[in-house]
């Protein structure tokens, strides 16, 4: 499993919100590329950020400083947040960003999803963000009727490749993975690759993830543990470096 860590961008600063709330954000850091040049140090490779402020207002608003991030962090980075437009996701693929992470516009625009797999193919990550289980839009503002398993098996049929599952409830709560609903989704789209998001509080539950025993679980992004202290990147890779040691020993 690949570790991304997370920088949420909003107001210029990385930030933390708790269950998806723009109203209940926490200041981590009030510089995001200094933040992703500390990750690389620490031994990230991968990193995922989110504009926020774009996520809101449905086009990306902080391309300039996503590039220098890019530049500064050096290895492969996940963009998402607004990218509802194809100028919106060259925008995300001109600043630098290896993948574009695209959600409420290739859950209700086929047209723009078409266009986006044929466009990016491996380069695109479409999000799918579940508040109890109903797939959730417009930077989680909306909640569907949709299950998050239906709506992965169609993507799957249109040719995505990848999936960015959140559990908007435990997102920067600290309680751990939704681990039910991962198995439901990794089983429901045995093909494609599908990374979790949301929970993620101390190194147990990394092991928990791998303890699903789904192949297709490729990535875990890290957020709130990583700022608080929880436990370091260094310690997050030792630990997943060690689960798939052992899932090769099987």
């Amino acid at each position: 499993m690949i570790l991304y860590p997370a920088i949420d961008i909003k107001d210029g600063q990385a930030v933390r919100l708790v269950q998806g709330d723009f109203a209940q954000d926490t200041v981590f850091s009030a510089d995001p590329v200094s933040q992703a040049r500390a990750f690389a140090q620490e031994g990230a490779t991968h990193l995922h950020v989110v504009d926020l402020d774009g996520a809101k207002s449905g086009e990306p608003v902080h391309a300039p400083l996503v590039a220098s991030i890019v530049a500064a962090f050096g290895g492969v980075v996940h963009l998402g947040g607004g990218l509802r437009s194809r100028a919106s996701i060259e925008t995300a693929v001109a600043a630098g960003a290896r993948r574009a992470v695209v959600g409420t516009a290739a859950l209700q625009d086929p047209e723009l999803l078409r266009w986006a797999i044929q466009r990016l193919g491996d380069g695109l990550v479409v999000a799918l963000d579940a508040r109890d289980g109903k797939v959730a839009t417009h930077g989680w503002t909306q909640v569907s009727d949709e299950d998050a398993e239906a709506v992965a098996e169609r993507l799957v049929s249109l040719g995505v490749r990848h999936l960015l599952y959140t559990d908007i409830s435990r997102d920067g709560m600290l309680e751990g993975p939704n681990l039910p609903a991962l198995r439901r989704l990794c089983a429901a789209a045995p093909p494609i690759s599908v990374i979790a998001s949301g929970g993620i509080a101390r190194l147990d539950d990394l092991r928990h993830l791998a303890s699903l025993g789904m192949p297709n679980l490729a990535g875990v992004i890290v957020g709130s543990a990583l700022y608080r202290g929880r436990f370091t990147v260094a310690d997050a890779l030792a630990e997943l470096s060690a689960v798939d040691t052992g899932r090769a020993a099987r």
